[in-house]
């Protein structure tokens, strides 16, 4: 009777594996699985403190209103700078040269994400977000300084360009770095409700300063804002600053980013972890992980269109093209930036329970079909049709705002996740955002078109719903190069009893 031979693994004969044998061998299989998904380890699991995640969340979200606060300034006050630092006697030619100015900030955004994102996976998120709040309240408050165009001349507006573009560098890694850490203090369920916060944030940022602007221009007149009103809320911007240093400096690191701290701590942990330098490379970025860059930008790039046209545009579209006061014009974006402030944590919520792809997909569509219709009532010129047709563009780019700042930083892997997201973020809104009032007011002008507003977002919304559709569901999934992050013991007692594969890292 012939003996049967003994059952080897490639391995015993001294060569590498094949792949296709492994997979035909189950021994060898269930081997090579365990190896590569290793069983999940009660300590491998982030359970997270539900205080220091509202402190964190409140940090994050304060300062990102202080910051946009900073930045809707400049926007509320596009037609009082262009008299004030453009004269030229021709009002287009003047709202053209506050919008390029505008603009310019964006430039360097893109400089600000490759300085400042790397910079916040090499030596922590906290710092960074401290370090962009610091410039953007010394650029803020410096341009409430500027001497008008009477005083000093061609100075007056290269000042102005200076400090807009200490804005635009700093800028650069803020939303990165808050949308960074909020998503890495939340647990894997609950990352769309805390991350839509960051967004009430960037709202209630606007409001505030629509909300002075509109104070301001109603109680002193066009011609004490033009002398010297529009100083005050770039000199607010200051204290209020000082209020978000205060804040995130308190706070720790992400529990994400001290994980990764420790595997490359001395010992023997260290020798399985990748180089330091691996974080934060800015070529590792570009090389490894550039399919994924694009596909950020295409989706930021439609969703800044569409969050500029409205919340930046808006009060200039209804002034000078429909020749509403500018008072009457803040007062309707105000009332709409309220109602999706109401609304947006539950967006939040929502796609945390069907998933980021639908509730961002849903938005894409809203912008795609209602800009037409939402132009169309807005030019009807009654305050209910105007109404309206802001609501219809309010309620699409909620879905966006509450749900973008889970499902962005969710693309990318742990050590490069800060870098990456503020280069993609920035260089798309440095293209497309920043630049949406010059473009929407040049196509304007040369079309003679009131319509164009319409066109461009719903052009923007076709490219969105595309890279939407390319993207991967991440909602209640942990983020990738982290362990799983839960709410309770318990829930982590349920995942180790479930066996559920540790992501690898």
């Amino acid at each position: 009777m012939p003996q049967r031979k003994p059952v080897t693994s490639p391995a015993d004969s001294g060569r590498m594996p094949d792949p296709s044998a492994i997979r035909r061998h189950p021994v060898l299989f269930r081997a090579a699985e365990r190896r590569q998904n290793p069983r999940l380890r009660r300590s491998d699991i982030t359970v997270t403190d539900e205080r220091a995640v509202k402190r964190a969340v409140k940090a994050a979200s304060l300062g990102n209103a202080m910051e946009w606060f900073d930045f809707g300034i400049y926007s509320y006050l596009a037609a009082t700078i262009g008299r004030v630092f453009f004269p030229s006697g021709n009002d287009t030619a003047q709202l053209l040269s506050s919008f390029a100015t505008f603009a310019v900030a964006f430039l360097v955004r893109p400089l600000g994400g490759m300085v400042f994102g790397p910079m916040g996976d090499k030596i922590g998120r906290k710092k960074v977000l401290a370090l962009t709040m610091i410039l953007m309240a010394i650029g803020t408050a410096a341009i409430g300084l500027v001497p008008s165009y009477s005083a000093i001349g061609f100075w007056s507006p290269a000042l102005l360009i200076l400090f807009r573009l200490l804005q635009g560098f700093s800028t650069g890694g803020e939303y990165g770095g808050a949308s960074t850490f909020i998503a890495e203090y939340a647990s894997d369920r609950r990352r769309g409700f805390f991350g839509s916060f960051l967004e009430l944030g960037t709202l209630a940022g606007y409001t505030g300063a629509a909300l002075l602007v509109t104070v301001l221009t109603a109680w002193l007149g066009t011609g004490t804002m033009d002398a010297w009103g529009w100083r005050v809320p770039f000199l607010v911007a200051a204290p209020l600053g000082m209020i978000g240093i205060y804040l995130r400096l308190r706070l720790d690191d992400t529990p994400a980013y001290l994980k990764l701290e420790e595997a490359h701590a001395p010992g023997p942990a260290a020798a399985q972890a990748p180089p330091a330098t691996a974080r934060g490379d800015l070529a590792r970025i570009f090389r490894e992980h550039w399919r994924t860059l694009v596909l950020c930008i295409a989706l930021v790039g439609a969703y800044n269109i569409t969050d500029y046209m409205l919340l930046s545009y808006m009060p200039t579209y209804l002034s000078d093209e429909l020749h509403y006061s500018e008072t009457h014009g803040l007062l309707m974006l105000v009332a709409t930036m309220v109602v999706l402030m109401l609304v947006i944590n539950q967006v939040g919520r929502l796609s945390d329970r069907v998933g980021r792809k639908p509730v961002l997909m849903a938005g894409m569509l809203g912008f795609l079909v209602l800009s037409a219709p939402a132009f169309l009532l807005v030019q009807e010129g009654s305050l209910p049709a105007i109404s309206c047709g802001m609501l219809m563009l309010g309620l699409s780019l909620v879905c966006l705002l509450g749900t973008m700042s889970a499902a962005l930083p969710a693309m990318f892997p742990t050590p490069v996740r800060y870098g990456s997201l503020s280069v993609g973020y920035n260089l798309a809104a440095s293209l497309f955002g920043g630049t949406t009032p010059l473009v929407i007011t040049a196509l304007i002008g040369a079309t003679g078109s009131d319509m164009m507003p319409a066109y461009y977002a719903m052009a923007a919304a076709l490219v969105g719903v595309v890279a939407v559709a390319c993207m991967r569901e991440t909602a209640r999934k942990p983020l990738a190069g982290s362990p799983p992050s839960v709410q309770s013991a318990e829930e982590a007692a349920a995942l180790v009893e479930a066996q559920a594969p540790v992501p690898r890292f």
